[in-house]
């Protein structure tokens, strides 16, 4: 009997090995046996696939963040629990401040100060829970809880699912670099934030929606963003970066698909709650105009400075702060309009999560409300964007930090708090932090031959770009001056780090 024919490895891996590529990656691999070896043969895995590896490290994460918000669950929040045992999380306290625990409705029956899907999402984790709890009293078998505790694991349970496939699009999204969506599963962030707020519905229905994108399904990446803006109006802002993107290479057709398909998808959800309630859902945004500066912008930061005195001074309850308003109104229109000059007039097309990385933390950065689970708006972006452990362990380490100051200033200082400089000194970190994150981005866009994704694999170009990839210029800026290419140019090529 013939023995089968040995196969030899390959001469290259078919993906980017992160051991070969990453110092941090290269490092922690020593407590495994060490990198990758050289003549590793990849793609051979029965089970174990780098995609269910990083599913199981997002699980592993949320599991320990579970852990760090049981103390809260049951809604018992004596001592301050929610402030020492850094457990805080909305879900809790609006389960009865909304009527959930009652059974009302969002919008139809009780205010509720979130957009239309996350009304949704928050009515559907009530109807579950209290399906349980009608399972648990009538069987006997299961444990009963007090109604806030079903609730808050079903949310948890339903976030988990979001979490999931924040990775999985991730991966999806990384092209040759599946082991990127590590960074997802085993981020910080995602530990600290995971079950802050009902943000991870609204960042994974966006990060789906790259991803359709990024499989040239317009349509469906139009639908999914519309949903992502029902749930929170950040994604939005994708469609704004598709649409330069679209420009330089004269290819309208798909974002006016997509755009128009955002479009319908947000009426479908937003129209029957606005015909049938129509001063409820106005809540959102009537309390987006006023609200002051939160507390974790350098917006109130300069306004505790200056003794309350700057912009628009002291401010009567509910009176809308007009002139810090409209102070960022503009500096959001301007930093947007750098955004598109920068896509425009790039050496080469900037990649989409790129872009979309630099325009969502800008908006951050300028504008007046910052609630921490926000940050995890820039953690798919900043993955696909610069996918290098240091610089993004960095800084989430500074949003990490951040939490620890922030709970303990809300426990106030009779309470063996910390004074609100403490607080802000934190907030300042992280801000540095995000600028520099932005400022390697910017290089990498101006610079491409230093973008690490692009110079990761022969040939690589943008893959997330979807139609964008590969695809040729046909609209840029010289300075401010448009030019017209007439004929294509060939995508350049890149080649293995």
């Amino acid at each position: 009997m013939s023995r089968p024919p040995q196969v030899a490895a390959p001469e290259w891996p078919d993906r980017v090995v992160p051991s070969w590529s990453d110092r941090v990656a290269r490092q922690a691999s020593e407590a495994f046996g060490g990198p990758w070896g050289r003549h590793a043969v990849t793609g051979r895995a029965l089970f174990w696939t780098p995609l269910r590896v990083c599913l199981l490290f997002t699980v592993v994460v949320l599991a320990l963040a579970w852990a760090k918000q049981s103390p809260c669950s049951d809604g018992n929040w004596a001592g301050s629990k929610q402030y020492t045992h850094l457990c805080y999380s909305d879900t809790v306290p609006l389960f009865g401040l909304r009527g959930l625990s009652e059974g009302l409705t969002p919008y139809l029956d009780s205010p509720l100060e979130y957009p239309v899907l996350t009304g949704g999402f928050m009515a559907l984790a009530a109807l579950l829970a209290r399906a349980y709890d009608t399972a648990a009293d009538a069987v006997g078998l299961l444990p009963s809880v007090v109604p806030v505790q079903s609730y808050y694991v079903v949310t948890c349970l339903m976030l988990s699912v979001c979490a999931l496939l924040v990775t999985r699009s991730v991966a999806g999204l990384s092209g040759r670099r599946p082991w990127d969506a590590a960074m997802v599963g085993l981020s910080p962030l995602l530990f600290v934030h995971a079950f802050t707020n009902w943000d991870l519905f609204a960042v994974a229905l966006a990060t789906l929606g790259l991803w359709a994108w990024a499989k040239e399904h317009p349509a469906l990446a139009g639908v999914l963003i519309g949903l992502g803006t029902a749930a929170k109006l950040y994604p939005v802002l994708l469609l704004g970066v598709l649409l330069v993107l679209c420009l330089r290479t004269w290819q309208l057709r798909p974002w006016l698909t997509a755009t128009l398909a955002a479009a319908g998808a947000w009426l479908a959800v937003n129209l029957p709650i606005a015909l049938l309630a129509p001063e409820n859902w106005r809540e959102f945004f009537a309390l987006n105009d006023s609200r002051p500066a939160d507390p974790d912008t350098l917006w109130n930061i300069a306004i505790t400075a200056s003794g309350d005195r700057l912009f628009d001074g002291p401010l009567a309850a509910g009176e809308s702060p007009a002139v810090l308003n409209a102070v960022i109104a503009v500096l959001l229109v301007v930093m947007a309009a750098a955004v598109g000059w920068l896509a425009l007039a790039a050496p080469t097309r900037p990649r989409v999560a790129q872009l979309a990385f630099l325009l969502v933390a800008g908006f951050l950065l300028i504008n007046k409300v910052w609630s921490p689970q926000y940050s995890l708006w820039l953690l798919p972006l900043a993955v696909l964007a610069r996918p290098a452990w240091r610089s993004l362990l960095l800084w989430q380490a500074t949003e990490a930090l951040l939490w620890v100051p922030r709970m303990l200033w809300y426990l106030g200082t009779d309470n063996k708090g910390i004074d609100v400089q403490w607080f802000f000194l934190a907030v300042g970190l992280r801000d540095v932090a995000v600028l520099v994150l932005v400022a390697l981005v910017v290089r990498d866009v101006w610079r491409p031959e230093g973008d690490l994704v692009r110079r990761s694999w022969p040939g690589t170009d943008d893959p997330a770009g979807g139609v964008l990839d590969r695809a040729p210029d046909r609209f840029r800026l010289d300075g401010l001056r448009p030019v017209l290419t007439r004929r294509a140019e060939p995508a350049p090529e890149s080649v293995p780090a």
